[in-house]
């Protein structure tokens, strides 16, 4: 009878959870509830709920309550996987690890070193975003141009053998360092005197390490087809997968021709080319004052293109040089011209180069205005807004299944100079204005052209997907209500309608509030590369 009791009483304490019980560990760190999953591959929504544990996504289904330590409430919102922003100016992302402007619209990862920029040093680089920590995943390209002023400055000639010999080596480094592949910005001095032959050769290094090639062009408006193919041709003949960056029209007399550019497109991935596309949901540009000089006036670095704006008989060749590179374009003067950032007189920023040449020299004719260009050109350039797009391409474009979304952006101070709004908003954008309000594409489909279509492209192997196993990059959005708050005129603003994004399952930003979390981690793609 005493064994019975005693037995009687041990069950009992087993039972209710008893003093020598041992509670059990939570089978999940974070369970998001009742949200509509849309999980980046481009099929209809679901509801359901998601279990996250050690950075990862482990269930998706119905999670019974008290499985999970931290709950997260979605009913009524949109759970997707992390935005991939594939093109961005983010370089200095050690110095501004919070990248606000990017995860409070979304990104969850972004890929720096385009338009032939880069750090020259990649594997300092990755290490530095690996020491600071990030808010966001970290990858970066190798820039052409980078490597090219390296070895040879800002010359207006092919390289010798010895100079592209030395240039192969500094690709193959940077991928072996863990670059995601090569960019070129073939309408930045030095990149736009180079001949494809280089180019070719170079990315040829990158694609032989499993990189990307990827290319500001020589141009996106007055020889659009003969730069698309140009790119294409680059890819095929060296096996690289081609990223053609942020494609668009910028000429108002080839308005309509991004549909033989993504004709081109087609007929290049018919023969087996990789190649596949991005941009920003926007009909302004954003780019340097010098792009719109003559590529030769800025050969040789500022003390020669002060020496040569200061002489007036080659002035005067510039400027007419000028004239007709914006006249083939179909463009009078500089009026489309916004001034974003000018350190030598930050009091002109947000002022077209129509106002600033009615301030600076008294008239808003064009000779005013290049003439107010060349005053700043002197006192080292600006960043500029350039309004020259068609909405109608900008859609066609969009539409396109092999094209993504990327901001062109870099890390942005809250109310610092007049930047382009695309960096606080354009995914944002897509998902309000062309998904909810104009209906252009659907919600899974502009989901997986920041999701998956980058991933698999950039070969973000985990990443894209929201599935088990995956990295818990996550975003949560209100479907009704998401939108881009910045504008040309006010530029400063972060995205409305994104409550929670997570980055390797940890919040950057919970109940619409920035966190101080820092879990990004640097990627890389290339096989050579130490992961």
């Amino acid at each position: 009878m005493r064994f019975m009791t005693v037995l009687a009483l041990v069950l009992s304490a087993a039972a209710a959870g008893g003093p020598r019980s041992q509670a059990q560990p939570a089978k999940f760190d974070i369970v998001i509830t009742g949200g509509l999953v849309v999980d980046g591959t481009g099929t209809p929504p679901r509801r359901a709920d998601v279990g996250i544990k050690g950075g990862r996504v482990e269930a998706i289904g119905k999670i019974a309550a008290g499985d999970g330590a931290d709950r997260i409430d979605a009913t009524g919102l949109v759970v997707a996987p992390g935005f991939i922003d594939v093109h961005t100016h983010a370089d200095e992302i050690a110095d501004h690890p919070a990248a606000a402007n990017f995860v409070r619209m979304g990104v969850t990862t972004i890929v720096a070193g385009n338009c032939g920029s880069s750090a020259l040093d990649v594997g300092k680089a990755l290490a530095a975003v690996k020491d600071s920590g990030a808010a966001v995943n970290f990858a970066t390209l190798f820039g052409h141009n980078t490597v090219r002023r390296a070895v040879m400055g800002t010359v207006d000639r092919a390289p010798t053998i010895p100079e592209m010999n030395r240039m192969k080596g500094l690709v193959w480094k940077a991928m072996t360092d863990g670059a995601v592949g090569f960019s070129t910005g073939l309408q930045y001095v030095p990149g736009t005197y180079s001949k494809t032959f280089e180019v070719m050769e170079l990315a040829h290094v990158a694609g032989n390490a499993g990189g990307v090639y990827a290319s500001h062009m020589r141009n996106e408006g007055t020889a659009l087809e003969e730069s698309v193919s140009e790119t294409i041709r680059i890819g095929e003949l060296t096996g690289a997968r081609v990223q053609i960056s942020h494609l668009k029209v910028d000429s108002p007399n080839r308005w309509g021709a991004s549909a033989k550019a993504l004709a081109l497109i087609d007929e290049a991935r018919a023969r087996g080319v990789a190649v596949e596309a991005d941009q920003y949901a926007y009909t302004a540009a954003s780019s340097s004052l010098g792009i719109r000089f003559p590529a030769w006036a800025l050969e040789g670095g500022q003390s020669q293109i002060t020496a040569r704006l200061n002489d007036a008989a080659t002035w005067t060749r510039i400027k007419t040089e000028m004239a007709a590179l914006l006249a083939e374009r179909g463009l009078s003067d500089l009026s489309f011209a916004v001034v974003a950032s000018y350190r030598g007189d930050p009091a002109l920023n947000g002022l077209s180069m129509k106002q600033v040449a009615g301030g600076l020299q008294g008239a808003e004719t064009a000779d005013a205005q290049f003439e107010a260009a060349r005053t700043m050109m002197l006192a080292g350039g600006a960043s500029m807004v350039y309004h020259f797009m068609s909405d109608d391409d900008v859609q066609r474009i969009m539409k396109h299944p092999r094209v993504g979304f990327a901001s062109d952006a870099s890390v942005l101070t809250y109310g610092e100079g007049a930047p382009h709004p695309r960096g606080y908003g354009n995914n944002a954008r897509v998902l309000g204005e062309y998904v909810r309000t104009r209906k252009v594409i659907a919600l899974e489909e502009a989901i997986r052209k920041m999701t998956s279509l980058p991933a698999d492209h950039f070969r973000f192997t985990g990443r894209g997907r929201l599935a088990p196993g995956k990295a818990a990059d996550i975003v949560v959005f209100d479907p009704g209500t998401v939108a881009d708050a910045a504008t040309f005129e006010k530029p400063h603003a972060y995205a409305r309608g994104i409550p929670h994004v997570l980055v390797n399952g940890v919040f950057v930003v919970r109940d619409g509030v920035q966190t101080n979390a820092r879990p990004g981690v640097p990627l890389a793609s290339s096989p050579l590369a130490a992961r």
